[in-house]
């Protein structure tokens, strides 16, 4: 690192001191790649790193994580989404990079854009009308994510002006904007809980999401389907060392720790060791967590709204039904028509991720039908025909429930009660040494 003239020896320690370490081993595991990462410690420094990897796409196959004293070290497992390690010479360089500057905002790409945040009742049909409005109102959506969740709805949408190409920045038409999308929003039964806002600061996307999610208190509210598939979270108090203790056992998924972690972290929680191990798609997850005044967890109805907050944060991101991929040139008012097109056919999207790079538009609906259910082949089959074969592709089929003999059998899932029983320091020995840390675990 090149010093400037101006700076003394302290002033470089405390630099060195407070910029984080990164080591990326390709040798010391046979199926992942290894990444170290050291430095002094902070409030949120985890959800920095794992936002990091969670960013690039790379799924986290196992963890360990340790942040007791001043100093923070975590040790990451880390695959590309097909399973393969990080090999490529230019992403491991931009690894670390990214994990060394700690810099973790929006998207180049996305600034300059107005930003959108919308909450309210979910109802078939709710996101047609949004995007309908935003056609009408000649904006351009750019980039955008939706979660639904318990019968609410969070958006995070980028827009920018459809006829100059610029923010909108003019506030009588920001204010037409937001009152219009909320009368949207409240339908005829949302008068109190439906909220619209425009943000122009730099955020992370998905972050802002589960924090509207949490805001809007999903989590408290009662579920609109029944699935045998609910992740298992037990909190206990480790009174030996002033901890608390939240243990996860669920299905794996990509991103499933950042979504827990960035939990944690917005519900003032402070994590000074944790393990993360995966195994057959299935997770098992370890935190030692405390507040951030220093004292574990206190009475039972906060370890009961603790389990409500993770497991409600596990399942938004959850597929549901069938999704479907769509790839075309992009242009004004095609997310209105495609969205018309599915509203028209009986279908309802659960969660909707949109992007546009270079004209052309990249987007991924997860539809049901209007009861929540896996919509019939033939509507499918409708819809591509009515929006083009070739643009609009079937990516994934996931249905809600698991299969008999998973429910009837909490064994075969791992997620039964009876794997919370292991002893910590089993748990934490067993994961040091699947992670190249000790020797043995015996």
């Amino acid at each position: 690192m090149e010093w400037p003239t101006n700076l003394d020896e302290y002033e470089k320690l405390l630099i060195r001191m407070s910029t984080p370490r990164v080591m990326i081993d390709n040798a010391g595991c046979s199926n992942a790649t290894r990444l170290t990462i050291d430095s002094a410690r902070k409030h949120g420094i985890l959800l920095e790193a794992v936002q990091v990897l969670t960013d690039l796409n790379l799924s986290i196959k196992k963890a360990y994580i340790c942040s007791d004293g001043r100093w923070f070290m975590d040790v990451f497992h880390v695959t590309d989404l097909n399973g393969n390690k990080v090999t490529d010479q230019s992403v491991m360089g931009y690894i670390e990079q990214s994990l060394e500057t700690v810099h973790y905002g929006r998207s180049r790409s996305l600034e300059g854009l107005t930003a959108l945040e919308l909450t309210g009742t979910d109802r078939v049909g709710l996101l047609s009308e949004v995007f309908a409005v935003l056609s009408n109102l000649r904006c351009n959506v750019v980039d955008a994510k939706v979660w639904t969740h318990n019968g609410r709805i969070a958006a995070f949408i980028y827009v920018k002006d459809d006829d100059s190409g610029s923010p909108i920045e003019d506030s009588q038409k920001l204010g037409i904007i937001e009152a219009t999308l909320r009368n949207v929003l409240k339908g005829d039964n949302d008068i109190r809980s439906a909220k619209t806002s425009v943000s122009l600061g730099v955020t992370h996307m998905e972050r802002r999401l589960h924090q509207m999610m949490f805001a809007d208190r999903d989590y408290d509210r009662k579920p609109n389907i029944n699935t045998c598939d609910s992740p298992v979270v037990l909190v206990q108090n480790y009174l030996e060392k002033d901890y608390s203790v939240v243990n996860i056992q669920c299905r794996d998924r990509n991103k499933l720790l950042f979504d827990v972690v960035c939990t944690l972290t917005d519900m003032q929680y402070v994590v000074f060791h944790a393990t993360v191990d995966t195994a057959q798609n299935e997770a098992s997850l370890e935190f030692f967590l405390r507040h951030l005044d220093g004292t574990p967890i206190s009475s039972d109805a906060e370890k009961h709204r603790v389990i409500l907050c993770l497991q409600s944060a596990i399942k938004r991101r959850a597929s549901q039904g069938v999704s479907l991929e769509l790839c075309t040139a992009d242009r004004k008012g095609l997310l209105a028509d495609v969205m018309r097109t599915i509203r028209e056919n009986g279908l309802n999207v659960t969660r909707a991720e949109i992007s546009t790079t270079r004209d052309t538009a990249l987007n991924v609906f997860h539809v049901t039908d209007a009861s929540g259910n896996l919509p019939d082949a033939n509507i499918i089959e409708s819809v591509r025909q009515k929006i083009g074969l070739s643009k609009l592709k079937v990516k994934e089929l996931q249905s809600f429930h698991r299969k008999k003999a998973e429910r009837d059998d909490p064994a075969m899932t791992g997620t039964g009660g009876g794997a919370m029983l292991l002893s910590l320091g089993s748990i934490l020995r067993r994961n040091l040494y699947n992670l190249g840390l000790i020797k043995s675990y015996s």
